[in-house]
């Protein structure tokens, strides 16, 4: 975190009763009679677009008629037997550019059928009466070890446990839920959603979870494909990319994935110290959900700044215009120069970019803005060495998430060829285990 003691950044900024209005759930769960308006919309499409769309494949017409005939418990069913985190991905899928921007509702009328909230409804209707919804297959002697806790993680894991694998779960951190626990904005996840979910898939059994085991320190790739018959690796990206710019003082600046971090896990929100004006740098998700924030926390200028133009943002439109919609200013085509000091307190100085035959650079116009806080979103990378092929910062895997070294298997952020999406990783996860499960068992449904 930045330096408290930093001119012009401070805590308290906001009563506790304002914090609690502005983190409350960004999206509120459909009523009862929506419900049946929402799914009512639902064309229950034969050659559904929506299901394409979806990175797990969810029969997104069957669970919605499902709903639409008073079977809530099934529509949850249908949604689980694909993607074992629905309720989360309920909460932070980009809907707006999968499942819903394919409905045929939103082709024809600009309105796509509420599918996301749908979907929440239907999970959070059976987990709440913590109901799960399989049984564990009789064991099959054998044992898988996943390392990260994560999304794709938790999602091989559970589809192994079910087919009668048993699984050890080693995470360097104190909770498991990865970026679910840790990475996501805390409007998007209310009331310990992630932690819950967990506890919840961990029901299914034959599960074992082993926290502040780290790969490399605690425990090495060569000893768990000795101990057990496969490995999935899911560990994320664990280090965070560094400005590249000058300063006179860079203890205003910190790196988003941090500051995101400990709003996800205090308890106290008036205590995080917060800029008057903050920029973020970046152009993608965490940039988006860093610029918030710091709205909610009470700052009163906050300015995402990033190098290329607005349609080479991977954070969607619609997040883009949810930071606006906060007051959030969107500034494109500059990159950081340097920090400066500006009278008593700091600027920001920003260099206007340009793209010339794909390559940026800097134009040499620059602008100052005050900044008392930066937040760097600028990219994570790969932290683990255990000896496996890369492409790029990834780890290179094909198929269903495999590596270059034998009965290892990989998913999620760390693995080639990912969107960095909840909902992949998820995917990923699911996909590896029914891989892993066929070669350890011969190919045996």
């Amino acid at each position: 975190m930045t330096n408290p003691m930093t001119p012009g950044i401070a805590a308290d900024r906001l009563s506790n009763e304002a914090l609690a209005q502005n983190f409350a759930d960004l999206h509120v769960p459909l009523e009862p009679h929506e419900v049946r308006v929402a799914a009512d919309r639902c064309y229950f499409c034969y050659d559904a677009p929506c299901v394409t769309a979806c990175p797990t494949d969810i029969d997104i017409p069957l669970f919605i008629r499902q709903i639409s005939t008073d079977r809530s418990e099934a529509a949850a069913k249908t949604i689980f037997d694909m993607n074992i985190l629905g309720g989360m991905c309920a909460r932070v899928c980009p809907t707006e550019v999968l499942c819903e921007q394919a409905c045929v509702r939103e082709v024809s009328e600009g309105k796509p059928v509420e599918i996301g909230r749908l979907q929440r409804y239907a999970t959070d209707t059976l987990m709440t009466k913590n109901i799960h919804p399989f049984s564990r297959a009789a064991s099959t002697g054998k044992n898988v070890a996943v390392v990260g806790a994560g999304p794709a993680g938790l999602s091989c894991a559970h589809r192994l446990a079910l087919k009668g694998i048993d699984v050890t779960i080693y995470d360097a951190r104190p909770k498991a839920g990865g970026l679910n626990e840790y990475g996501i904005a805390a409007y998007k996840s209310t009331y310990d959603f992630a932690a819950k979910e967990v506890a919840w898939l961990l029901s299914i059994g034959g599960i074992t979870i082993e926290n502040n085991k780290t790969l490399g320190v605690d425990m090495t790739l060569d000893g768990l494909s000795s101990d057990f018959d496969a490995v999935f690796l899911s560990v994320g990206l664990g280090g965070v990319n560094a400005l590249s710019m000058s300063s006179e003082d860079d203890t205003c600046v910190s790196d988003a994935v941090g500051f995101i971090e400990t709003l996800r896990q205090t308890t106290d929100l008036a205590s995080i110290p917060i800029g008057r004006n903050v920029v973020v740098i970046g152009g993608g998700m965490t940039a988006v959900d860093a610029a918030v924030q710091s709205k909610l926390l009470g700052a009163e200028q906050v300015t995402i700044a990033y190098r290329r133009g607005r349609e080479a943002m991977s954070a969607s439109r619609y997040e883009q215009d949810l930071a606006a919609s906060h007051g959030v200013k969107l500034l494109f085509n500059v990159q950081p120069v340097k920090l400066e000091a500006l009278g008593s307190s700091t600027a920001l100085v920003l260099e206007y970019t340009a793209t010339n035959d794909t390559r940026l650079t800097g134009t040499g116009e620059t602008v100052r803005i005050a900044a008392d806080q930066v937040f760097s979103a600028i990219g994570q990378t790969l932290t683990m060495d255990g000896g496996l092929a890369l492409d790029g910062r990834k780890i290179s895997v094909t198929g269903a998430g495999r590596t270059s070294r034998d009965r290892v298997w990989a998913g999620g952020d760390c693995a080639s060829g990912g969107d960095d999406l909840t909902v992949t990783a998820v995917a990923e996860g699911r996909d590896a285990a029914m891989d892993i499960y066929a070669t350890l068992i011969g190919g045996a449904n």
